[in-house]
């Protein structure tokens, strides 16, 4: 698993684009006090329920992996020139 550029960055915008997903679907409705982890795990899960991504072999799930995943899915989401894929 190679570390992306603004993995980091990538993740917050994975985090807040699964949200707005998920909320848009009607299935999850996030609080304020869900920590970050949380988050990931759901929004990770329900698009690997949603066929969206392909799921990790299930003993190579982790928080670090689900963070990779999504930070590679929403950087396909981006737009070409987003500063965030330099």
């Amino acid at each position: 698993m190679k570390k992306l550029k603004h993995e980091a960055e990538l993740v917050k915008e994975a985090i807040r684009a699964g949200m707005k997903y998920g909320e848009e679907r009607g299935v999850v409705e996030f609080e304020a006090t869900d920590s970050a982890n949380e988050k990931i795990e759901y929004i990770y899960r329900l698009l690997v329920h949603d066929k969206v991504i392909q799921p990790l072999p299930e003993e190579q799930v982790s928080q670090k992996a689900m963070r990779h995943r999504l930070a590679v899915w929403v950087s396909r989401q981006l737009p070409k020139d987003h500063p965030f894929l330099s």
